[in-house]
């Protein structure tokens, strides 16, 4: 119970004033006479002035509230490497005990993990709304648990106490990670690009740490590892190996001692594009399917296309004079002997051996396969004569056998059971229009002795896709693909399929009959297997950053692919493998915000906090101080009590009651009219 002397005046104060001031006039004007009472009546004055402002007790029943402790315990990432853990754990411990033992003060715990968006850890935004929801008067002071690596030190809020750090780690932790600092998200196949690395060390390095093995591997291609300097920017020069997007890893072996690997691996992706794809097209001869290839690659502005068409065959004597027929002649040796290798994609339209590509010739376009390069043969009846290409030297890379039989009459073409699982004819027949897909009249009799045949006719092969050495060949056993593109009863994707079959000829990634892949979206790992087989060979495998591994098994979504979904515990770099194919997805960025720097320290919060005290050297004391003193020590920190309450009830009473004012002043003024008539009748 407290009492408090209030005032609640009968006339405003303005008026007091004024009474106040015509009585000390008054009083003036007695003083200036002399008379002997002027003190009474300025007594009596004072009291009348007193009634007038009305003078009361209030009276507050109080209750006292506790002091509230804020401790905002740091779970993010960074904190759960090496010991600091155990120490977050110890330091928790120890300070519930300290504010226990404290009169009529409590604790509030907050947990903060890893932001969302790889924001990193957000400890000033989780007190901010700690100190929201408690009364600011209640609060004696608030504690981090952290090793100081926070992200929002800038949003720090205005403490109405001390704020001290906790801090974990220890003082001969460090750590080395590698860095990506530049990186083109796009680069041109097969020229040279150049990325920016550095691998760096923080914290206490021991002596001996000048150079560190960093492993490179592009792709599926084997891993290199070389040594490089620590300390110091690296221009790494690479080289793209195909179109589509291309994966980079980079990783730094684990050094003894440093408190984690976590930020010792990196991946880019880079999307190569081609500056500019160069078709070499062969026509045998002209025909209505010709313009299908013709137009497909000149409607795309990065194809260079050269054209080699054969107007008139030796065959054909019709007394025109050679010189009238062409204003220069082809470069076939040019094309065909010193040029060959730079040519992506050679295309056999209806071509038949005629002696004007001598054998040699065609013996360098089969070389030119199996070191990399890619041809198709769209065959027409030729194919069937004894003028075929498949009794050239390019008949030894083929994968079919011609009967020679030519047959005619309407067919509807159909996918093979492989077919609709390859990446090439996956799918097409949801493109077909109503009542499928238009006929075609005419197509080659052939036996695939090789390779994967997508697409038949009437039983027999239509499409057969096949590797050769390190490049690719295709045959088409049919020259009516032209009447899909015309619309004829229908039509059907005849672009889709020339394109499809393009981009796998040009080992677009996204078009490998055997792959395993993998997205993200919040955290949700998609993992797709794509495969020719009836079934993928086995579970995948999943290795999480850090080292754990978990297998999914697959479930078939549709013909050829296989699909898992699994939500990522954790931000970083997961390595995926089923059989032989392997591939890394990164879940986030490959080094999350939480591991660039991992080392403790309280320099971050400088200028924020009171005090720091590490829990390896101890657990701190917690003491009570007064606000405005010294609130950290060697060993100790400070919270400031607040002496908050509750007022449960008030009540108010008149200091006196009216009449007793009146009564006083009247006895005031009588008394001083008896002095000073009293005085005045001895002097008379």
């Amino acid at each position: 119970m407290t009492g408090t002397l209030i005032f609640d005046p009968l006339l405003p104060w303005t008026l007091i004033w004024v009474v106040a001031a015509v009585g000390a006039v008054m009083l003036g004007f007695a003083l200036w006479r002399g008379l002997r009472g002027w003190w009474l009546r300025g007594l009596a004055a004072a009291v009348l002035l007193l009634a007038l402002a009305n003078p009361a007790v209030q009276e507050e029943d109080r209750a006292p509230l506790s002091d509230i402790v804020i401790a905002v315990v740091d779970d993010s990432a960074s904190q759960r490497i090496g010991t600091r853990p155990a120490q977050t754990a110890e330091a928790l411990s120890s300070l519930e005990a300290e504010v226990a033992a404290l009169d009529n003060t409590e604790l509030r715990v907050i947990r903060v993990g890893d932001g969302d968006d790889n924001s990193g850890t957000l400890l000033m935004q989780a007190l901010s709304e700690a100190l929201a929801e408690e009364p600011r008067a209640r609060i004696a002071g608030a504690f981090l648990i952290s090793d100081g690596q926070v992200h929002d030190a800038g949003l720090a809020p205005e403490m109405p106490a001390p704020l001290h750090l906790i801090q974990t780690g220890e003082e001969d932790d460090w750590d080395r990670r590698l860095i990506v600092k530049n990186a083109p998200a796009f680069a041109i196949i097969g020229e040279e690009v150049r990325l920016t690395l550095r691998v760096e060390d923080q914290g206490a390095v021991p002596p001996g740490n000048a150079a560190a093995p960093l492993t490179i591997r592009v792709g599926a291609e084997p891993p290199v590892t070389v040594n490089v300097p620590v300390g110091e920017d690296m221009e790494l020069p690479v080289t793209l190996p195909h179109g589509g997007m291309n994966v980079l890893q980079f990783s730094v072996a684990t050094a003894e001692g440093e408190i984690t690997d976590r930020n010792n691996a990196a991946m880019v992706q880079i999307n190569g594009v081609r500056d500019r794809l160069r078709v070499l097209l062969v026509s045998g001869e002209p025909h209505a399917g010709e313009r299908v290839w013709r137009n497909l690659l000149k409607s795309d502005a990065s194809v260079d296309l050269v054209h080699f068409t054969i107007l008139r065959p030796p065959e054909k004597q019709d007394g025109i004079p050679v010189s009238e027929l062409s204003l220069i002649a082809f470069p076939t040796r040019e094309l065909f002997v010193e040029k060959v290798s730079e040519f992506d994609l050679i295309i056999f339209d209806r071509y038949r051996l005629r002696g004007i590509l001598p054998n040699s010739y065609l013996e360098n376009v089969r070389d030119y396969v199996t070191n990399g390069g890619t041809v198709l043969v769209a065959a027409g009846p030729e194919f069937g004569t004894a003028d075929s290409l498949y009794r050239s030297p390019l008949g030894q890379i083929l994968p079919v056998e011609a009967s020679g039989r030519v047959m005619e009459g309407g067919f509807r073409p159909e996918l093979t059971d492989l077919g609709r699982r390859h990446p090439v004819t996956e799918g097409l027949e949801d493109l077909a229009p109503e009542g499928g897909w238009g006929r075609w009249f005419r197509h080659i009799d052939m036996r695939a002795t090789r390779g994967q045949t997508v697409m038949e006719a009437d039983g027999t092969p239509l499409l057969v896709l096949d590797r050769v050495g390190e490049g690719r060949v295709a045959v088409m056993g049919s020259d009516q693909l032209w009447l899909w593109g015309r619309g004829y009863e229908g039509g059907g994707p005849q672009l889709e399929l020339t394109r499809r079959l393009a981009h796998w000829m040009m080992k677009e990634p996204e078009l490998e009959e055997e792959a395993l892949t993998a997205t993200t979206e919040d955290e949700t790992l998609t993992i797709q297997r794509r495969t020719v087989q009836d079934t993928p060979s086995g579970d995948v495998t999943v290795t999480g950053p850090d080292g754990e591994s978990v297998v999914l098994p697959m479930e078939e979504v549709s013909p050829g692919r296989w699909q898992a979904e699994w939500q990522a515990p954790e931000l970083g770099l997961y390595q995926l493998s089923q059989g032989d194919l392997e591939t890394v997805v990164a879940v986030g960025p490959s080094a999350p915000k939480e591991f660039e720097e991992t080392i403790a320290t309280n320099e971050k919060l400088a200028g924020v906090i009171t005090g720091t005290a590490r829990i390896e050297q101890g657990e701190p004391d917690i003491r009570a101080v007064g606000e405005g003193r010294v609130a950290a020590g060697r060993g100790w920190l400070g919270i400031t009590p607040r002496g908050a309450y509750l007022t449960q009830d008030v009540t108010v009473a008149a200091l006196l009651p009216g009449w007793l004012y009146l009564l006083i002043a009247a006895a005031l003024i009588l008394t001083a009219w008896l002095r000073e008539g009293r005085f005045t009748g001895r002097a008379a």
